[in-house]
């Protein structure tokens, strides 16, 4: 039977134990104070004593549904001994802190009571603190080569079950004013899975090709995880707007000036098995992605697009680690006009092709660049600890490392209607870039790192925008 009670419970034991394990805790105590190790009673005897687990308790719930939370908790019934039921105790309190609506959760067990109560009876109490139903915040987020002050706004448990509404406006580098607003809810028996509303507004600057670009648009997005990783899916129509601010954009460019709409379904897995997103020591990564826009969707855009991304880490010596890494792209239209500039892909920059300007590989107008529909980069790096100072874990040294690496790619447009696929290979292999370097590598928490690099280009084209010597980039995802 499983009691929900609106009431908070104040405990002054962070966990309550039954009455016949203090008793045995206190006697194994006693009396390994006279007997050494090898003649104390197993710890293993409290943990095998059979228990029927009679009542669960929920305490202090305030706008939480009832049923919502019982499902997260009934597996504790099925525990046969003191050890299956703290661990399924602990997978309780871990599955109710997941759902994001409580500040605290905390598990007491205790002798059951009753007339009914049986000689290994217990029951497990849940209490727990809900958040605030509405909070504010100021932040900055960090992206590649790009930063954003961000002001929102949230309302959370909106109807009991975990979703939640939430609003931002910010203000940034790249993207110089977006508004998002966002509903999300948990969805399936386990509530791992969610699905995500929601509509926006971005105007993006991107001056590496001279133009202005205003996205208003409503997506839905549903992500499901599974054993292997994190399956999404995304429905996106957007009504875009490009335009030049200045008149000494390309003609290429300008071309390209006016509104469109595009209407896209997107697939992404992602698997991630790395011990840190930012600078890991060891693991892999990978991610692929489908994203097909057009056809019965309906929109302006019409095409097909496939790109993919791994990376292997490697714990050698000395806290030493190398790292390999490699991604890749094709997108191909099915109307047979040219792809929208929005659309295709670019490469260079500190954060993946070093020693190349923001997006400075593949074919440019008059300095402005043009984006390619396929293009393919890897690198490998030797990660070590910063030379002549002792590290030691948990200090401030332990966040830098010092690398050396080689990068190369390449990007380009496909002319699958001139040319062969072998002429393709052989174009690219004459057009491939490369170049080297070594740096300084500063990890910022979990979710950025900054690099300070010295790179030499050992191969570029003459349309190419290098960046020879120094380098440096704030970013989330490197190559």
């Amino acid at each position: 039977m499983i009691h929900v009670h609106a009431k908070d419970q104040n405990v002054d034991e962070p966990v309550r134990l039954p009455q016949f394990m203090k008793e045995q805790l206190k006697s194994q105590n006693h009396e390994g104070g006279r007997r050494n190790a090898q003649t104390r009673p197993p710890m293993s005897n409290v943990g095998i004593k059979q228990v029927t687990v009679e009542k669960i308790h929920i305490n202090g719930l305030q706008k939480t549904k009832d049923q919502f939370v019982i499902g997260e908790v009934k597996d504790i019934f099925t525990a046969k001994n003191f050890k299956e039921l703290i661990a399924y105790s602990t997978q309780a309190k871990t599955r109710l802190e997941k759902l994001g609506i409580f500040k605290d959760v905390s598990v007491f067990i205790d002798i059951s009571k009753g007339a009914t109560s049986g000689p290994d009876g217990l029951e497990v109490s849940f209490d727990v603190v809900e958040v605030k139903p509405i909070i504010g915040s100021t932040h900055a987020t960090v992206g590649n080569n790009e930063g954003n002050l961000v002001f929102g706004i949230k309302m959370q448990n909106l109807s009991g079950r975990a979703d939640k509404l939430e609003g931002n406006y910010s203000w940034g580098t790249k993207n110089l004013t977006a508004f998002l607003l966002n509903y999300t809810k948990p969805i399936g028996k386990s509530h791992d899975a969610k699905i995500d509303t929601s509509v926006y507004k971005t105007n993006t600057n991107n001056q590496w090709s001279g133009y202005v670009e205003t996205g208003r648009g409503l997506a839905t997005e549903i992500t499901v995880p599974s054993m292997l990783g994190t399956h999404s899916v995304r429905w996106d129509g957007v009504w875009r707007e490009v335009r030049c601010p200045s008149h000494l954009v390309s003609y290429a460019v300008r071309q390209e000036c006016g509104h469109s709409l595009k209407s896209s379904l997107k697939h992404v897995f992602v698997a991630d098995g790395r011990d840190n997103p930012v600078l890991p020591s060891q693991g892999a990564y990978f991610k692929i992605e489908q994203e097909i826009a057009g056809f019965k969707l309906g929109g302006d855009a019409s095409y097909l697009k496939q790109q993919i991304e791994t990376e292997i880490n490697f714990k050698l010596f000395w806290d030493c680690v190398l790292s390999a890494g490699m991604k890749g792209g094709i997108m191909k239209t099915t109307d047979g006009q040219t792809s929208h500039i929005g659309d295709r892909f670019f490469l260079g920059g500190p954060s993946d092709l070093r020693g190349f300007q923001m997006n400075g590989v593949g074919p440019h107008s008059e300095g402005d660049s043009l984006g390619g529909e396929a293009y393919a980069a890897a690198g490998v790096h030797l990660y070590t600890p910063l030379p002549f100072i002792r590290r030691k874990r948990g200090t401030f040294t332990d966040l830098f490392r010092t690398h050396l690496f080689a990068v190369g790619g390449n990007l380009c447009n496909l002319r699958l209607d001139e040319e062969t696929i072998e002429e393709h290979y052989m174009r690219m292999r004459e057009t491939f870039r490369w170049s080297y370097g070594a740096g300084l590598v500063l990890r910022l928490g979990r979710f950025a790192r900054f690099e300070l690099n010295y790179v030499l280009p050992m191969r570029a084209q003459p349309t190419d925008r290098l960046n020879n010597g120094l380098q440096f980039s704030v970013g989330v995802n490197y190559l």
